[in-house]
């Protein structure tokens, strides 16, 4: 774990959805100030609970902390951990609570700071409540929202956060290991970091991890199953392709997932399809560049002049997510462009038989993807 940036105000509130940053920093705060203060009467205040009288509970213990002074003379670092009644919940809302919280504030403000640092940790706050703004003014507020697929700057934010956890165990990745590595996993800090502990020990004493290394030992998390068919397409390897396709299919037929359809992945499939051909035309055109990290492609998607692209933002490629479009760039190169607008035509084809034939799903979509794909070595495919 990092050491804690310096942070010299008494008073400092770690918050957010994001529970894992959010413990990891608080747990590095206290260490670090415990550290720095010395002593041995440094306190730990469980703040987690689920009804009101708990609540109350809990500030009477930080409270008795506040007003205990160190046995030997000394500081003193106490942690306020796990606060869960902060927020919007009903124990947080509760009119005991708030008013115990709001007098804690104004205990705060008079108190005399000398020698005693008070770390608080908790789930996202309400700022508009008067503890919260107390501990704004009085001290220090660090907050970390959890990495979501909606936000388009997850897979950088993702990217950075395992090249400082490999950097921290004096561990390189590969670029296109390190793309794989975040695609696997998705946005999931937690998970990041456990695959990325998991890699360093598999690798052991060598000094990279490879793509191979990634693709062995780090299990697909949930957004890249559900975008495992395009990617599979993408890469040109039907093997692969049809034994996920089957997977789709029997999620669908035994009511796994009831929101997937046969249509629906006939429609990912197109998308991807049209991804594929625009990212090549771009390429070929000379607007996009081949490069290796994500960073990098996300920066020439930003430079690219809006004239030269389509209104319809289906067929827009600054209109879907980077990182998705990451991948497409390189997995564009497996096709020539007749290659894909023949892809088209055959998914299109499908789309009509499933709609007004009463053909066999399974072998409708199985047909288009070996025509599309084809028999041949997926490195052979320009």
């Amino acid at each position: 774990m990092a050491k804690a940036i310096a942070n010299s105000a008494p008073l400092l509130l770690i918050c957010g959805d994001d529970d894992f940053t959010v413990k990891q920093k608080a747990r590095a705060y206290f260490d670090q100030w415990s550290a720095e203060l010395g002593g041995m009467d440094h306190e730990i205040v469980d703040a987690s609970a689920g009804n009101a009288g708990e609540a109350l509970n809990r500030l009477g213990r930080l409270r008795e902390a506040l007003n205990t002074l160190p046995f030997f003379g000394g500081a003193k670092v106490i942690w306020f951990r796990d606060c869960t009644f902060l927020g919007e919940d009903r124990t947080s809302a509760s009119a005991a609570v708030t008013e115990e919280l709001t007098r804690l504030g104004d205990e705060l403000k008079a108190f005399r700071w000398d020698g005693v640092r008070l770390l608080i940790s908790s789930s996202k706050p309400d700022k508009r409540r008067s503890f919260y703004k107390t501990v704004e003014k009085l001290g220090s507020v660090e907050s970390f929202n959890a990495l979501s697929a909606d936000d388009k700057d997850w897979a950088g934010k993702a990217e950075a956060e395992a090249l400082r956890l490999f950097q921290l165990g004096h561990k390189d990745i590969a670029d296109n290991a390190l793309a794989e590595l975040v695609t696997r996993v998705g946005p999931n800090l937690r998970a990041l970091t456990n695959e990325v502990e998991k890699l360093s020990l598999y690798v052991g004493d060598r000094p990279e991890v490879a793509l191979a290394d990634v693709q062995t030992m780090t299990t697909p998390q949930k957004l890249a199953k559900a975008f495992a068919l395009g990617e599979a397409l993408g890469e040109r390897d039907l093997a692969k392709l049809l034994r996920v396709l089957d997977q789709e299919l029997w999620e669908i037929r035994t009511g796994v997932d009831k929101k997937k359809s046969e249509i629906g992945l006939l429609y990912g499939l197109i998308s991807k399809i049209r991804a594929l051909l625009m990212l090549r035309e771009l390429r070929d055109q000379g607007l996009l560049k081949p490069v290796r990290d994500y960073n990098s492609f996300k920066s020439q998607l930003d430079r690219l002049p809006t004239t030269s692209l389509p209104d319809d933002k289906r067929y827009n490629p600054l209109a879907g997510h980077p990182f998705v479009l990451f991948q497409a760039a390189r997995q564009a190169e497996n096709y020539s462009v007749p290659e894909l607008i023949h892809a088209m035509g055959a998914l299109l084809d499908a789309n009509v038989k499933l709609v007004s034939s009463g053909l066999d799903e399974a072998m409708v979509l199985q047909q288009a993807l070996v025509e599309i794909v084809g028999l041949r070595p997926k490195a052979a495919a320009r």
